[in-house]
């Protein structure tokens, strides 16, 4: 039956007529004698049609007193399925039940309940804010939607079609990607669903049964202009404001990465969150969101491909020790570096930073080391600085095949192969010191012509020197330079047969006749 009013009523298990069923807590015709010989409810649980957004369950227990009772208890149960119905004005719609036909005397009825542009219940729809038995557990599950203080949270996704829906709840260990369409009037864009404190000032309860909630914490705001140019942005608050000279609304957003954190008991302990705030000057535009799980204590090492590498993304690299797997960095973005090139181009001053090395993507940096000395002693100085310039302060020895390639399988890592050139031995009075790090990283497309994916075969590094005279007196300017080149050895597929055919042709005798 439809309606929660009669749950009650609804008892599955009651088989025979008049006749106590064994271990059926529902059946009205069940005594307290009946009850001191049940191993337990067959049936606990008793709920209507689970169709239904909002409806009501009834929880059937037995005590465990001398007199063994039957105890009844109703609970509102809410199901967070974006495509449950919220409302029906045709209780006999979600069962079985033939409705009836209009008829001259139940025409006027059926237009006025009908009639209208919208169907409601007699008591009217209620919006869900989370059913007791859910807010009761001391523990999330697999699943389970993530409550707050007053409902769930909920991120845009599309529903059916690529349109934005904001009532979409996330669900517990779900990582998930949403994309969706947004419309709206670009003079009237300080809307909620494109203000920054709408997705910021929410709280999430750490267990469903927990009185206090967890803020969200925002790690950074990027500011993307119209032409797609991103900046930092301070972290405050941003309202989405329209120029009407420009036609242009600023600080949207466009999209948001949130991160969780939990531990193995099913508690959430940090919810950490990502902004792209930016201008828009058409209708409909792209909205995206991300929200991944951290288990607390446990280190989070992103792919770069599944199998295959992704253009952009960085390269995965670790360290080889004897008799053991590959020791790599959980900041993939700190695995495989290049200097990185800053507008004063001071060696000295850029010492640390670092930029990453991103798949297919061929990059050059380069600083300036601004030397003055008067003897060769400051000589060894110079050339560690350099070289620590060049390669950072531990540069990896290995490289991953593909995105995905897991440490313990060292045969899915390539090793980096340093290319000494042919140059000459120290010179007297000179100073020899390293000013270049060339890399080259070879990949091929592997696996099925359909979906090939990108996988490294080979890695090459090449670090060039170069002799300066001792003693000169005088300031000197060094250029150090860094690059990585990707080339594809890819080779072409070449059609044709694992082995030529053969004709297998049976003529009748006299076919060549009279030539023959």
């Amino acid at each position: 039956m439809a309606s929660s009013t009669y749950v009650t009523s609804l008892c599955v298990c009651d088989l025979l007529v008049a006749q106590c069923d064994v271990n059926c807590c529902c059946d009205p015709d069940c005594s307290a004698s009946d009850f001191s010989v049940f191993s337990g409810c067959s049936i606990p649980v008793v709920i209507g049609d689970g169709q239904l957004c909002t409806q009501v369950a009834t929880l059937y227990s037995i005590n465990a007193s001398s007199v063994p009772q039957r105890i009844t208890e109703k609970v509102e149960v809410v199901n967070p399925n974006v495509f449950c119905i919220q409302a029906t004005n045709y209780q006999p719609a979600l069962s079985y039940i033939t409705p009836d036909n209009p008829t001259a005397t139940s025409f006027d009825s059926l237009l006025t309940e009908f009639g209208g542009n919208e169907f409601n219940t007699e008591n009217g729809a209620q919006n869900a804010v989370g059913s007791a038995a859910a807010r009761n557990a001391t523990r999330y599950e697999y699943g389970s939607p993530i409550l707050t203080p007053n409902s769930y949270l909920t991120l845009p996704a599309p529903l059916g079609t690529r349109a934005c829906t904001d009532s979409n709840p996330v669900g517990f260990l779900e990582s998930q990607d949403f994309m969706c369409s947004r419309s709206i009037q670009i003079e009237n864009c300080s809307v909620p669903a494109l203000t920054f404190g709408t997705y910021k000032n929410i709280q999430i309860l750490p267990v469903p049964n927990s009185q206090n909630g967890l803020n969200v914490t925002i790690q950074t705001i990027t500011l993307q202009s119209i032409d797609g140019v991103l900046i930092r942005g301070n972290l405050s608050d941003y309202v989405p404001s329209y120029d009407s000279n420009t036609g242009v609304c600023s600080n949207a957003v466009l999209e948001g990465s949130y991160s969780v954190t939990y531990t193995d008991q099913g508690e959430i302990t940090s919810v950490s969150v990502s902004f792209i705030l930016g201008a828009i000057n058409k209708s409909p535009f792209q909205q995206k969101f991300h929200i991944h799980f951290i288990e607390d204590g446990s280190a989070s090492a992103p792919l770069s491909g599944n199998p295959g590498y992704v253009f952009g993304l960085p390269l995965v690299a670790g360290f080889k020790l004897p008799q053991s797997g590959i020791i790599r960095s959980t900041n993939r973005f700190g695995q495989l570096t290049l200097l990185k090139s800053s507008s004063d181009q001071n060696c000295l001053a850029e010492d640390g930073k670092r930029a990453p090395v991103l798949f297919g993507y061929n990059m050059m940096s380069g600083c300036t080391l601004r030397m003055n000395y008067s003897d060769a002693a400051f000589c060894q100085i110079a050339a560690d600085t350099t070289l620590n310039a060049l390669t950072g302060q531990q540069f990896p020895d290995y490289v991953a095949q593909f995105g995905n390639s897991q440490p313990e399988n060292v045969l899915d890592w390539v090793a980096i192969n340093s290319i000494i050139p042919v140059e000459q031995a120290s010179i007297e009075g000179m100073c020899k010191i390293p000013v270049s790090l060339k890399m080259e990283v070879r990949w091929t497309k592997f696996g099925s012509l359909v979906n090939p994916q990108a996988q490294i075969v080979n890695v090459t590094q090449e670090i060039t020197n170069a002799f300066i005279p001792n003693n000169l007196g005088r300031e000197v300017f060094v250029q150090i330079s860094t690059s990585v080149t990707f080339l594809d050895v890819s080779q072409s597929a070449v059609p044709g047969y694992r082995a030529q055919p053969t004709i297998d042709a049976k003529l009748p005798f006299d076919f060549f006749y009279p030539f023959v």
